[in-house]
């Protein structure tokens, strides 16, 4: 949640921005400049003064409450409270897992039964959540960095454990586009980590291509899952007949 020190400091910055000085800036609000840095160095003020500056500037106060909001770091991870709460309704995590892809709400409710109403409830749960900041018109911004990953033994890896692995590789992969590669063998320690940075690079190309491809028509893509992994593991059988 923006405070308004954070407020104050984007402030400063469109003062810089605008190549406006603390005596200009006094002049349009009638004070003293010393009043003005004192009232600045604080970074504490009432939204009415934060108001009377933003008509100085010429600049919207919702344009700076959302370059406030941009700035904000975004997540690399939840928390454990964060994600139990969004595997305890499955629409929920339904709704968590396509503004991860950024669709929109109207793409949503057109490709799966979820009511008006029940998709704004749910954007407006992941707000409150942290995953999104819900903006007029349904529209949000993802608060997700892009190196996000699910907690390794979390509320959410649990569950696509328990719920949806063998589901997946119950599937032929002999579709078109489809395949499975499973490749054992052992290397040096120190190569793995340079092994682990390509399935990631992998990973961040498709994730990229999914967001350039959102302008194709409907017709023209097709909805794939890439599941990378690379782990220290024997096959729990062979490991029962080592000696």
């Amino acid at each position: 949640m923006s405070t308004t020190a954070d407020l104050v400091v984007a402030l400063k910055k469109e003062l810089k921005a605008a190549h406006m000085t603390y005596a200009d800036l006094a002049q349009a609000l009638g004070m003293a400049e010393s009043s003005v840095k004192r009232m600045l160095a604080r970074g504490d003020m009432p939204l009415s003064r934060i108001d009377a500056i933003c008509r100085a500037l010429r600049l919207d106060f919702a344009d700076l409450a959302r370059r406030v909001a941009d700035s904000q770091p975004l997540l690399d991870q939840l928390s454990l409270e964060q994600e139990r709460a969004v595997v305890a309704d499955k629409k929920l995590l339904l709704m968590a897992i396509c503004v991860l892809s950024q669709w929109t709400l109207e793409q949503i409710l057109g490709t799966y039964r979820l009511s008006d109403a029940e998709g704004v409830k749910y954007l407006a749960q992941l707000d409150r959540i942290g995953i999104i900041e819900l903006r007029p018109l349904n529209r949000y911004r993802l608060k997700l960095a892009k190196t996000f990953r699910w907690r390794a033994h979390g509320p959410v890896m649990h569950y696509f454990r328990d719920h949806a692995l063998l589901d997946y590789f119950a599937g032929g992969f002999d579709g078109p586009g489809e395949g499975v590669l499973m490749v054992h063998g052992a290397i040096g320690r120190s190569l793995a980590p340079a092994f682990q940075e390509r399935l990631q690079r992998v990973a961040h190309d498709f994730a990229q291509q999914h967001l350039a491809d959102q302008r194709m028509p409907e017709g023209e893509r097709e909805g794939y899952t890439v599941l990378l992994a690379m782990r220290r593991w024997e096959f729990e059988a062979f490991t029962a007949m080592r000696r």
